[in-house]
């Protein structure tokens, strides 16, 4: 018996999952015609049913196309707490080890924060953060410490096109309401996040800056707000995550702040 033939329109689909994946940037859909060959609306009705099942996510802002949700998943068990997408660094198992909390990385792949590494605490946390996930732009202290450093006119275009859940009641549930905080972020240097994606959850993340001082990711240090109540817990914490936010920094090439 010969082998089936594959069907056309799967091989078409994968092809443009790898070219997707290996495109950091994302692609348009005029570079997906040109660097597939794929007719255009072949590859129209594609991109269309692999965004309706969250394997792709276009961007409202630039147009492009990135991996979807459903599709990080398959990088990972995302059903265990070991699966990393990216082995954690060394600042942040330091941060882990210095404060015992759960300690991870967030990066915007296209306009989506997501969880890209972690090290979780020993002990129990009622806020489940786990590889791979999409971190809301609003209600995430992890979210929040990048979309402060964007460009306003873009930030308010992600969050027009963004459901705005209310997670709990202290949630910024309107545009007006996050760009207040997004400034509050930007005057204290990181973002706080306290019972507004989840109740007893508290966490504080700082802006990560590459050589040309942008802020594409952040590190985020979160624990149950019972266990971090007083002032110089927070405080404690809020100088981990700061310290492994300079050396990740250093590490894509940044100065620091004294240079």
């Amino acid at each position: 018996m010969s082998a089936a033939r594959p069907l056309e329109v799967i091989v078409r689909s994968v092809e443009v999952l790898n070219a997707v994946g290996a495109a950091r940037s994302g692609l348009t859909l005029q570079e997906l015609h040109d660097d597939l060959d794929i007719p255009l609306g072949s590859l129209h009705r594609i991109l269309t049913t692999l965004s309706q099942a969250d394997y792709l996510r276009r961007s409202p802002v630039t147009k492009r196309y990135f991996i979807g949700r459903a599709a990080r998943a398959l990088s990972g068990d995302s059903g265990s707490h070991s699966a990393r997408l990216v082995k954690p660094p060394a600042a942040l198992l330091d941060a882990a080890s210095e404060t015992g909390e759960t300690v991870f990385l967030t990066e915007f792949i296209g306009d989506a924060p997501v969880c890209v590494s972690i090290v979780e605490a020993d002990h129990a946390l009622r806020l489940f953060v786990r590889i791979g996930q999409q971190m809301p732009l609003h209600a995430a202290a992890s979210s929040r410490a990048i979309l402060a450093y964007q460009d306003e006119d873009v930030v308010r275009t992600l969050l027009e096109g963004t459901p705005l859940t209310e997670y709990t009641s202290g949630t910024p549930h309107s545009v007006d309401d996050v760009m207040h905080v997004l400034k509050e972020v930007r005057d204290n240097g990181y973002a706080v996040c306290h019972n507004e994606l989840d109740p007893d959850a508290w966490a504080v993340s700082v802006p990560i800056r590459d050589g040309d001082d942008r802020v594409l990711s952040s590190v985020t240090i979160t624990a149950p707000g019972s266990r971090v109540a007083d002032t110089a817990t927070r405080a404690r914490l809020t100088g981990a995550a700061q310290r492994a936010a300079e050396r990740l920094s250093a590490e894509l090439g940044n100065p620091g702040p004294e240079a």
